[in-house]
């Protein structure tokens, strides 16, 4: 039974339809299609954040999002399609050649909880594995993964580490300093 705030079946499909479209566009130096809101269910109206994820060959070719909502959750899934392809600075720019190998993956994420700890052992301990995302901040620098990366990552004192290189600082930082912590979940989905 679907509640309030969840996507059915078609929302989701619809919205992975709206990504490849803008991929599309995009790749073609067409205008994106503009997005009437009014056409749209309430849930996809509804100021929300996402990532989108794309693979080739199951391997990843390019993931851009946004962490806080600051607009509509159907312009956010567009917005993140076309950087998600053309702005990932660790790939070069999708070619019209790839779109057909590309798969699209869409996670919309729930809202930031931070996470209080006392020690890293209590913060690994707090950690939802294969659940939470996790997002650190630390002297004005961030990064986070989806919870997805469990997936390539099961070990949690991996994770942190792997998250604090991700952000540009030792790996060990997380043992060492105290840092920000933030976790939330995703409902996340794909082309089939």
């Amino acid at each position: 039974m679907k509640t309030n705030n969840q996507l059915n079946h078609s929302e989701k499909m619809l919205l992975l339809k709206i990504a490849r479209k803008a991929i599309i566009d995009a790749v073609n130096n067409d205008t994106l299609e503009q997005i009437d809101l009014e056409n749209y269910s309430p849930i996809l109206r509804k100021h929300g954040s996402s990532f989108v994820t794309l693979t080739k060959r199951d391997r990843l070719r390019g993931c851009i999002g946004a962490i806080e909502a600051y607009q509509p959750l159907v312009l956010d899934v567009q917005e993140h399609a076309v950087a998600a392809a053309m702005e990932d600075y660790r790939f070069k720019t999708v070619k019209k050649n790839e779109i057909q190998h590309i798969q699209i993956e869409v996670s919309r994420l729930t809202p930031m909880q931070p996470l209080d700890y006392s020690t890293p052992d209590d913060l690994i301990k707090k950690i939802n594995v294969d659940v939470d995302g996790v997002l650190i901040k630390y002297n004005g620098r961030r990064a986070t993964f989806l919870p997805q990366v469990w997936e390539k990552v099961p070990d949690p004192n991996q994770f942190l580490s792997q998250l604090c290189l991700k952000m540009g600082s030792a790996a060990d930082l997380w043992k060492n300093q105290k840092i920000q912590i933030f976790t939330y979940q995703v409902d996340h989905f794909k082309e089939p």
